[in-house]
């Protein structure tokens, strides 16, 4: 079991920056995947990046990358969304996810969620 709480959202201007945490308890957590999704108002979750625990390539979705960039601690159980250059369109509540598999965009491939953390952009 794993359980994830995020923090670190809030309001920024745009081309700001933002640095989302995501801090896990439960075991085994640094050899989980760890997911970042975002729910914009009236849309659907969307995939936002995405690390295996060893380290490696990450994933992004097109839309941000270049401007976030997604890293962990496996030594505090601690995964992090650095955000900048942001724009209003990134306007949403920010998840974290945890995946005992390997990468993946797909939300049904993560296990675990933390409650969301509101990010707003305003222009």
């Amino acid at each position: 079991q794993v359980q994830l709480v995020e923090s670190g959202g809030g309001l920024v201007q745009a081309g700001g920056s933002l640095r989302l945490s995501c801090a896990a308890s439960g075991r085994d957590f640094h050899t989980y995947t760890v997911g970042w999704f975002r729910q914009a108002p009236g849309r659907e979750r969307a995939f936002v990046a995405a690390r295996n625990w060893w380290g490696g390539s990450p994933l992004y979705a097109d839309s941000v990358k270049g401007r976030f960039l997604i890293s962990r601690d496996n030594s505090v159980n601690t995964g992090y969304l650095q955000m900048a250059s942001l724009e209003p369109e990134d306007t949403a509540v920010y998840y974290c996810a945890a995946s005992s598999g390997g990468m993946t965009t797909n939300q049904t491939g993560y296990e675990y969620w933390g409650q969301g953390t509101q990010v707003t952009v305003s222009s």
